[in-house]
């Protein structure tokens, strides 16, 4: 470690701590302090400190905490004082204690603990490095006790048990120098409470997850009322009660306790759960209290789920149809709130016909006697003959049923699985694909738990909304503002249209339709009580599908310390992030990057190594990862075939060398199969449960369909003054509702942002009345003329 901080600094870049003490001290000293600094910088003619200037720095002391030093040491900065300068002046000043702010502490602190919110039977993980003259010396504390085998920085309790909840803190020794840490929190909630979720994925990232949710409560007056819900993450969430709406004062613990309830109490509870940067609720509860001695009615029997999973699927980057945008922003909103709701929630982006096939077939061995089954699409998409059918990314074009997934054939098996709740949200277009002439024979069971919402009616296209960022589609836009309501889920999506209806971008385009067969009263809502042990052994083989590899700390022969950081943005997408927590005091410059990916991983080297998290196509997950960090995101790691290896580089510049050039050290790291890859999805269809309820196609037809194929497609570009050429351009065979194209919509039409017309040609054998509506592109904030502009074009007759 230096003897000092660069002479070369400009005062006005110093820490904020290291002004602050050195004008702690300037301020109290008589003889040599502030204005005996001032007299000295003012005979330099270089910096010009004039009695003027004495004088104002003087008045600073009828401020409130008003410093005269501060004063004088902006002053001095602005005219281009450096460290240097200021050092020699503090040596002419003869005040040692004011020089020694100057110079770095014998033993500094660079990494603090973090406190955090984890589910019993995690690992714990707590850090502190420092960076000292003389070789480090670690001890962990709970309190006054000693942790067991804590002395290294490295503090790390596996499994944590309920008991190692507490306040965590570490000395450090360097020599005959002691600093300690910050105090660390530690709060392990219960996870095997039937309100818990049981949630597999670790807050690695630092996003909360709530995993405890409150429950009703039925008492008599005078009995003990207890409210509990809990969330993970990192920092430790904070908590705030409300009853009926109103801020309950001074309950702000995870658990709300009344020791002697009373009819006062009574009411619909919820606790807002916050973070710096997140803040999300619990379900809101009923507490009923009657009188003392009356007879208190039973409440009505409460719903439970034996399990809750959820199948989430976002195809976007398709290969031979129209990318879209939107699914991915759809997946991620969903992903998060149905976590909230005690889902164990898969989502993956982007799959190929048999990875598709492969993640439903993993879907269904998770589903049980009384299991909620949720599966929302959102991709490219069509309707035959009542069934729907889902587009992979590879599917040829034209598309027929034997390349997609039909949801029916889906559903058939979840019946026979005896699920308690089948729910599909299906975002994507219902037109007829007249490439498919084949007749689907799904004999389903009659069964009272089935509800599909589909993003659009029968024979209609669904948007997304197109911005220059990233939105969601229009279903997803409205259902998340509902979906952690505590209704009823026909209700649920009830509300849902309505609320799209009132959206004039797509009134009269797209609305939501419902089916339904549901005759009690299910809701996404509904507490978990689990099932057999079957259930959790199936559980916990799909946990360990969805763990993060864990933090991981990398020593180097030359003294660097990396760490390597991960985080999942999605189940088949993994964030890797690298951060220098130690550099070698011979070293200027020290960088550490990840290379030599796995080919089946397709990485471009562009979009690795960045220096935030946007550049590398992190966009959702941003405001969570740690800053001063590189950052590489590894997507489609379902297409991993073996483990991951790869190599951490370590470049690095040394003052010493006169040619600057950078010396390279490098580690393998070995990362086994991380989150889903571990199941194996890209083999060929190893259980063909899936496929062979899928209808095969009979007679195809040459008919044009809701997907062409490339020869019936012809875009024309309009902007501006060339707005009235495209419209006389279009083939009287179509009629235009408004100006601007779907931004792909989940159908098979998908544009850019520019605004296109498409016309459709048809094949010389078939002529089918077949009349094209050019859905609307619609934007959060379309202008005022823009609206004027569509709602004064009117349907144009075929």
């Amino acid at each position: 470690m230096a003897d000092s901080l660069d002479r070369s600094t400009k005062i006005s870049s110093l820490k904020e701590s290291v002004v602050k003490k050195l004008c702690e001290v300037l301020d109290k000293s008589n003889n040599n302090g502030w204005r005996k600094l001032g007299e000295i910088v003012g005979s330099d003619k270089r910096f010009k400190v004039s009695s003027d200037d004495m004088e104002m720095c003087s008045l600073r002391v009828l401020e409130v905490e008003g410093s005269p030093s501060l004063m004088l040491l902006r002053l001095m900065g602005e005219r281009g004082c450096t460290t240097g300068h200021l050092m020699d002046y503090l040596q002419t000043l003869s005040n040692s204690e004011a020089l020694q702010c100057l110079k770095p502490p014998v033993l500094q602190i660079l990494v603090q603990p973090q406190s955090v919110a984890l589910i019993c039977g995690h690992n714990l993980r707590l850090s502190c490095y420092a960076v000292g003259r003389s070789p480090l010396q670690y001890r962990w504390f709970k309190s006054r006790e000693e942790v067991p085998h804590g002395a290294t920085p490295e503090l790390l309790i596996s499994p944590v048990r309920l008991e190692d909840a507490g306040f965590y803190i570490c000395r450090i020794n360097s020599g005959d120098v002691c600093e300690f840490s910050q105090w660390a929190q530690v709060d392990v909630l219960n996870g095997s409470t039937p309100c818990a979720s049981g949630q597999s994925y670790h807050s690695v990232d630092g996003r909360m997850k709530l995993v405890i949710q409150p429950q009703s409560q039925h008492l008599h007056a005078g009995e003990a009322l207890l409210l509990e819900c809990g969330a993970v993450g990192r920092p430790i969430p904070r908590y705030q009660w409300y009853r009926n709406g109103v801020l309950i004062p001074n309950a702000t613990k995870r658990k709300l306790t009344v020791a002697d309830a009373m009819q006062d109490h009574h009411g619909r509870y919820r606790c807002e759960i916050s973070s710096s940067s997140e803040r999300m609720w619990t379900n809101e509860v009923d507490v009923a209290v009657a009188p003392s001695g009356l007879f208190l009615n039973s409440a009505p029997e409460q719903l439970c789920a034996t399990n809750k999973v959820a199948l989430l699927i976002g195809n976007l980057s398709y290969q031979n149809h129209p990318q879209l945008k939107a699914p991915m922003v759809d997946v991620y909103d969903l992903s998060n709130l149905l976590q909230q709701l005690n889902f164990k929630v898969v989502s993956l982006l982007d799959l190929t016909e048999s990875e598709m096939r492969n993640a439903v077939d993993e879907f269904l061995l998770l589903l049980h006697k009384g299991v909620y089954g949720l599966l929302y699409y959102a991709g490219h998409g069509y309707e035959n003959y009542g069934n729907s059918f889902m587009v992979p990314v590879d599917a040829p074009n034209p598309y027929r049923s034997a390349n997609c997934l039909c949801v029916q054939s889906i559903l058939k098996l979840m019946q026979e699985k005896e699920t308690g709740l089948n729910v599909f949200l299906l975002d994507m277009c219902r037109k007829r694909n007249f490439h498919d002439d084949s007749a689907p024979n799904n004999v389903l069971r009659v069964t009272a738990n089935i509800v599909f919402g589909y993003a659009t009616c029968q024979d209609a296209e669904a948007f997304e909304l197109s911005s220059t960022g990233f939105t969601n589609g229009v279903f997803v836009k409205f259902l998340k503002k509902r979906l952690m309501e505590d209704e009823k889920i026909t209700v649920l999506l009830d509300r849902v249209a309505e609320d799209m209806g009132q959206f004039d971008a797509t009134k009269g385009k797209q609305a939501l339709e419902i089916r339904s067969s549901l005759a009690e009263r299910r809701a996404l809502t509904d507490p978990i009580l689990p099932g057999d042990s079957a259930d959790l052994a199936h559980s916990r083989l799909w946990a360990k599908a969805h763990e993060l590899p864990e933090t991981m700390s990398l020593h180097f022969d030359c003294g660097a310390q990396i760490k390597l950081g991960f985080a999942a943005e999605f189940s088949n997408v993994l964030v890797i992030y690298t951060h220098i927590i130690k550099k070698p005091e011979d070293m200027s410059f020290c960088q550490a990057h990840v290379t030599d990916f796995s080919l089946d991983l397709d990485v471009d080297p562009k979009e690795m190594n960045r220096e935030t998290p946007e550049e590398t196509g992190i966009y959702l997950l941003s405001s969570s990862l740690p800053q001063h960090c590189l950052y590489t995101r590894l997507s489609s790691l379902q297409k991993l075939r073996e483990e991951l290896v790869f190599t951490v580089c370590l470049q690095g510049t040394f003052a010493a060398m006169d040619d600057d050039h950078p010396v390279y050290w490098s580690r393998s790291v070995n990362i086994g199969k991380p989150l889903i890859a571990r199941l194996d999805l890209h083999r060929a269809m190893r259980r063909n449960s899936c496929l062979q309820t899928c209808p095969m196609p009979h007679s195809p037809s040459q008919s044009p369909c809701h997907s062409p194929g490339p020869e019936h497609h012809q875009h024309l570009l309009y902007h501006g003054s060339h707005q009235g050429q495209a419209l006389n351009r279009l083939s009287p065979q179509h009629h235009l509702d408004i100006y601007e194209h779907p931004q792909g919509a989940v159908g098979g039409c998908a544009f850019s942002r520019y605004d296109h017309f498409s016309q459709y040609g048809y094949d010389g054998a078939c002529e089918p009345e077949l009349k094209l509506s050019i859905p609307i592109e619609a934007t959060e904030d379309i202008t005022e003329l823009q609206t004027v502009f569509i709602k004064s074009l009117q349907l144009q007759p075929q």
